[in-house]
């Protein structure tokens, strides 16, 4: 059997197409690293991170349904305290615990589900309902949201608390009843469940630092499940600055 050389035409084409599937790539490609470096702080993007984090919906497996309990509950100040007050608490000297559980189960998908939380008070027994989820802004993606990066310098809420990723977190408006009789109506209601922010002992919020990775002050070994319910109005006076701001949060968490 005879075999015949390619034509010189064929010959310059198969050469050609060698040399342009072999040739370096002349433009620089950024490493991950330094293409994070450039991204906008975003609920989903943040500057400097070591590792990636998979949003929810990228799970085949995510039904977007999250049930919580939350226990070793603490109150921050008091449902009476006189202006001006401190509810955030960060240096803890005005936290007690107090008795009672706080109860989630949401879609995030759906953004619909129920927020309770049953707690006893000095004053006596407090409730608190969410009747509606609201999102207030976009990183709350309808009013119900997970896996975000939110606080500090995270460019997704304000800097009250600390950078974190939160678990899930909800948004929207709700209502509070003191011994079964009407205390708050129809005022926001917010929760979160967060990386720990304060100490497992003193309770106290770690000082708040970037650092050169610019991760927030928490401790990725823990979790808390902070709410709070706050008035329309407001007062400078306060810290935050509501008319009311009631605080409480949970340094035990089980999830279901």
């Amino acid at each position: 059997m005879t075999t015949s050389n390619p034509s010189p035409i064929v010959a310059a084409l198969f050469a050609a197409l060698l040399v342009v599937g072999c040739a370096p790539d002349t433009e620089p490609q950024p490493s991950s690293d330094s293409a994070m470096d450039l991204a906008e702080p975003g609920p989903r993007t943040q500057p400097g991170t070591a590792g990636g984090m998979y949003a929810p919906d990228q799970h085949p497996l995510y039904d977007g349904r999250f049930i919580l309990t939350g226990s070793r509950v603490y109150q921050v100040g008091t449902l009476a305290d006189a202006s001006p007050w401190d509810h955030m608490g960060d240096a803890a000297s005005n936290v007690r615990p107090v008795d009672g559980t706080i109860e989630i189960d949401v879609d995030e998908r759906a953004n619909t589900g129920t927020f309770r939380a049953e707690l006893d008070l000095p004053e006596g027994r407090y409730l608190v309902i969410m009747d509606r989820f609201e999102e207030f802004s976009p990183c709350q993606d309808g009013g119900i949201a997970a896996w975000l990066f939110e606080h500090g310098d995270s460019g997704c809420g304000d800097a009250t608390w600390p950078k974190s990723i939160l678990f899930v977190a909800g948004w929207g408006w709700g209502r509070a009843t003191l011994n079964g009789e009407p205390l708050h109506s129809d005022y926001q209601v917010h929760f979160m469940l967060t990386q720990g922010m304060r100490d497992r002992e003193t309770l106290q919020v770690l000082p708040e630092m970037t650092g050169p990775a610019g991760a927030g002050a928490v401790n990725p070994a823990a979790q808390q499940l902070d709410f709070y319910i706050r008035s329309p109005e407001t007062n400078e006076a306060n810290y935050p600055a509501r008319e009311v701001f009631d605080h409480f949060f949970a340094m035990e968490v089980t999830w279901r």
